[in-house]
């Protein structure tokens, strides 16, 4: 009952005040019903499980019941890919689009052509490239997010998958499901992660809340972004800023990426740049696959170059069952599960039905979660 009630609690919560200003005129709801089609992954059995799981089709964002009470279509499905799939059929007329990062629904050129009723497109969590972001705001979309939702989530992970790496965790787990015992082929890799020089490839929440719960660790944190984080954050973590990416890539014995995928950060992480890592790196990626250059990786991981990787973003997602990082040596990936803990969730739906009570009013979304907003891309898109 305590869980439920939290739940309730959390759908109901708004987190920041509402602005009176009226939104431009292609966010603006005109009166009637609306068609909303939410695209999730499928818990299946697991929904049961928890009264909590909102996040999935079955969940459907807990929105269901209030938006059906407004007289509102909603729409819920996992069916995205393909010609003949569950979104394209409702495409043509439906006024708001919600996905997610986990489960994403790619929102390209052509979609946003047959959308000719789209107004609004919301991303559950954080992470609207899945979104032809160029595209949306020369048709005049608003694309927005609920930021903030799960950075804690993801901050947490990357401290795990760390730790992980560092201590060479996965080989010892294989080992006890597996009959065997061989202590030296773990113990041959295992590393202390004090001491040891972590950078971040970005400094924004994720990775301003990672350096924060890398500092009991005593480690040596190293930062690279556009702009420096507030000074009283560098005395309290320690973290240095670099400039130049390239300068501090070879500093590092453990990499963690923070960045958007973007046109500039997309491949990013090519062979040439891999290279220029110190021999033996670990890398973290909870960011986007597409950051990195696939088959760069896995040569990287089969030579040693590269050490351990780990993360849980893909390109494409799902990935492939032949996909080179599902069985490249010394990795510790798993599927985008990072930011959708049960806490997560409860915040990006908690933020989703905020948005969609502004828009139904016609009343400004939080500053900070616009993506799209009248044409214009926000700054880290950009």
């Amino acid at each position: 009952m305590a869980m439920k009630q939290v739940a309730c609690s959390a759908i109901k919560a708004v987190a920041n005040s509402r602005s009176s200003s009226v939104l431009t005129r292609q966010l603006h709801a005109s009166p009637g019903s609306k068609k909303i089609v939410g695209v999730f992954y499928k818990a299946n059995e697991h929904f049961t499980k928890n009264p909590n799981f909102v996040g999935c089709v079955e969940g459907a964002l807990g929105l269901r019941q209030w938006l059906e009470s407004q007289g509102h279509q909603y729409i819920v499905t996992d069916d995205k890919d393909g010609p003949d799939c569950e979104l394209d059929k409702h495409i043509s007329d439906l006024h708001v689009l919600i996905s997610t990062p986990f489960h994403p629904a790619y929102v390209t050129t052509e979609r946003i052509k047959r959308a000719k009723n789209l107004q609004l497109l919301l991303t559950a969590g954080i992470g609207s490239d899945h979104v032809d972001l160029k595209a949306a705001a020369e048709a005049g979309l608003t694309v927005a997010e609920v930021t903030g939702s799960n950075v804690v989530s993801v901050a947490e992970d990357e401290l795990m998958r760390i730790l992980i790496l560092v201590r060479n965790f996965l080989p010892g787990y294989h080992q006890v499901i597996t009959g065997d015992w061989n202590v030296a082929g773990i113990a041959y890799r295992a590393y202390d992660l004090e001491g040891k020089t972590v950078g971040t490839i970005g400094a924004g929440r994720i990775g301003k809340l990672l350096l924060q719960r890398l500092k009991p660790f005593n480690c040596n944190l190293l930062y690279h972004d556009r702009v420096k984080i507030d000074p009283e954050l560098e005395k309290q973590t320690g973290a240095k800023f670099e400039e130049d990416l390239d300068t501090m890539l070879p500093k590092c014995d453990i990499i963690v990426v923070n960045m958007p995928l973007t046109e500039k950060t997309r491949g990013m992480f090519d062979k040439d740049r891999i290279t220029k890592m110190k021999k033996g790196v670990l890398i973290v990626n909870n960011a986007r696959g597409a950051i990195m250059d696939t088959q760069a990786v896995a040569d990287a991981c089969s030579s040693g170059h590269i050490a351990g990787y780990s993360g849980d973003v893909w390109f494409p997602k799902p990935a492939p069952k032949d996909h080179p990082w599902r069985y490249m040596p010394n990795q510790a990936m798993t599927p985008h599960i990072s930011g959708t803990t049960i806490d997560a969730q409860l915040r990006y739906a908690a933020g989703v039905k905020d948005m969609l009570e502004r828009y139904f009013k016609g009343e400004e979304f939080p500053a900070q979660n616009y993506i799209v907003k009248e044409g214009e891309l926000a700054p880290q898109y950009r």
